[in-house]
């Protein structure tokens, strides 16, 4: 079966098309989305950035590294961070994402239609797409900024201390909770500049329309150089598969639940590498590559357990790709406060999954760190600069030591 329909690239390696077998006793066909002109578009281009910032994220890693991003998750951070952003700073973010075209009212509510859809199109599927703000209690927000954010991210908003080691649990434990204890924590330290932490959670768990049977699992060789090969636990399954092949690659796509959401795995031809597959992945070719899956009948299919883990700071990768601006003291975030001079201190990313017999279990939080630079927030006092000391008691006002730090050092 075909479908035009193009998910978020966020979900790469979760998304696919329907596949129908036999039928069952209830409906277990996908459930189509409709989807508008406006919501579309924002697709397209959230496909286009998914695949440019994959690029640029494997320009930087080992090839023997394993590497998994969710750019659904980066979006919709980055479009939350969007929302208060102006001039200049503005214009970077809708080239980026490729949203030059679209007005953010029509950014903001094709979000939200996402999010609506994905988050309930099968019931069988676990699908979670959770935003949050966190922002120091002594710095002025608009309200206009959070009111949007709330609106169409369904972001919570809550104002905290950051002086208080508390904080620091509060947003690492809303991290925890909406990524199923998978991801613990995106924030190991408040900096004293810091003002805001914008953070998308994106979690997914769904059992394969067709489980592999754990009993055919057994070891198999695993090549990971030509001079490189482990032992990898192989699932075994024969059936009836959407499959296609090319030049470049074969692929094989298996559905989770009713069929809205299945995972694809593309395997390069013997002549070709990963990075071949991803220089030519767009949005364009995407649509071509899934629409050219056929049904395979007898298909005999060998699929290796994974578990792992990723981090990553996007700061670099988001900077290349023309967002620069927004990490220097030339950022205009006056949507989120018009007297400060705000910037983008640090964007982190962290993933992950799980693939078995039974389906996969995957997570993936984004979180964006708003710092000031013209002035430290009410309140705080940061030593960073030379200093002198005094030493006296409280009554007498007599100075027991007096001295100056031209720099921290520390007995060995």
């Amino acid at each position: 079966m075909k479908t035009s329909l193009l998910f978020p690239l966020g979900l790469l390696l979760l998304l696919g098309f329907s596949c129908e077998k036999e039928p069952a006793p209830v409906n277990t066909d996908p459930k189509p989305i409709a989807v508008t002109e406006k919501s579309m578009q924002v697709i397209t281009a959230g496909n286009r950035f998914g695949f440019e910032i994959f690029r640029e994220m494997l320009m930087h890693e080992g090839p023997e590294k394993n590497l998994m991003i969710s750019p659904l998750s980066i979006e919709m951070a980055l479009s939350m961070t969007y929302n208060g952003a102006s001039g200049d700073t503005k214009k970077a973010f809708e080239e980026v994402l490729h949203t030059v075209e679209l007005p953010s009212a029509d950014l903001n509510r094709s979000m939200y239609d996402l999010r609506e859809a994905l988050t309930t199109v099968d019931p069988e599927v676990t699908m979670g797409i959770a935003n949050s703000i966190w922002y120091r209690n002594t710095f002025p927000v608009e309200d206009a900024f959070l009111d949007i954010n709330r609106k169409y991210y369904d972001a919570e908003v809550k104002s905290l201390d950051f002086s208080d080691p508390l904080s620091l649990n509060i947003i690492n434990g809303w991290v925890d909770d909406k990524t199923h204890h998978k991801i613990p924590e995106i924030v190991d330290e408040i900096d004293p500049m810091t003002i805001m932490f914008l953070i998308n959670a994106v979690y997914f768990n769904g059992t394969w329309k067709y489980r592999f049977d754990k009993e055919n699992t057994r070891p198999m060789d695993f090549h990971v150089t030509p001079y490189k090969t482990v032992q990898a636990d192989m699932m075994y399954q024969k059936g009836d598969f959407l499959f296609t092949s090319n030049e470049l690659f074969s692929a094989i796509e298996l559905p989770y639940g009713r069929g809205n959401f299945s995972m694809i795995f593309l395997l390069p031809k013997t002549d070709k590498s990963l990075q071949d597959i991803a220089d030519h992945m767009t949005p364009e070719n995407w649509q071509t590559w899934t629409e050219s899956f056929a049904q395979r009948n007898d298909f005999e299919i060998y699929v290796p357990k994974f578990t792992f883990d990723y981090k990553k700071k996007l700061n670099d990768a988001l900077q290349a790709l023309g967002l620069g601006i927004a990490f220097s003291g030339n950022a205009d975030f006056s949507g989120i406060n018009p007297d400060e001079n705000l910037y983008i201190s640090d964007v982190r990313h962290k993933t992950f999954i799980k693939v078995d017999e039974e389906g996969t279990e995957a997570a993936a939080v984004t979180s964006v760190e708003i710092r000031v630079t013209s002035a430290l927030p009410d309140a705080v006092f940061l030593l960073d600069r030379p200093f002198f000391f005094v030493i006296k008691e409280k009554y007498t006002h007599a100075i027991l030591f007096i001295g100056r730090v031209s720099e921290p050092v520390q007995a060995p």
